[in-house]
């Protein structure tokens, strides 16, 4: 049976982007890059400056970075996987721009993140609490092997 699968994502330095279009390979997806009007510079993602952008941005939970493109509406696809960086143990807020836009109410909505070092389960909590409306699934931290972790979640 086939699936119409939407796998939406942000990257910052190319990581999640690679697994994103692994797994959209392997399952047959469309894709939507989530990506901020503004690109995030080496001095924005530096962490350690309490005043750099994604510091900010992330102390602020109303933060909602404007997009390059328009945020689709993803009612039509049976599935929508959702990846991003861990950000100070959530998604960055851009992902939380995409999720207020896309009428993801009553979707099946699955998470995949990369990290370092972090493990997704906050992310998961929050995503949920951004948008409620959606029916989400168990998420996954994927630095690699998500092309075949889709799959079984997808039953493929």
């Amino acid at each position: 049976m086939s699936k119409n699968v939407l796998i939406a994502y942000f990257s910052a330095s190319g990581v999640t982007a690679r697994v994103a279009r692994e797994m959209a390979e392997a399952v047959g997806a469309d894709v939507y890059e989530i990506r901020p009007a503004q690109p995030y510079t080496a001095a924005d993602l530096d962490w350690t400056d309490k005043q750099s952008r994604s510091t900010l941005e992330m102390k602020d939970p109303a933060s909602r970075p404007p997009l390059t493109e328009p945020v689709p509406d993803v009612s039509g696809y049976d599935a929508v996987f959702v990846g991003f960086p861990i950000w100070w143990g959530v998604e960055p807020r851009a992902v939380d721009t995409f999720l207020d836009g896309c009428g993801l109410r009553g979707g099946k909505a699955i998470p995949f993140a990369t990290s370092g070092g972090s493990g997704i389960g906050a992310a998961e909590k929050h995503l949920r609490a951004v948008c409620p409306e959606a029916d989400w699934q168990p998420g996954r931290l994927v630095n690699r092997g998500g092309a075949a972790w889709a799959k079984s979640v997808l039953g493929m």
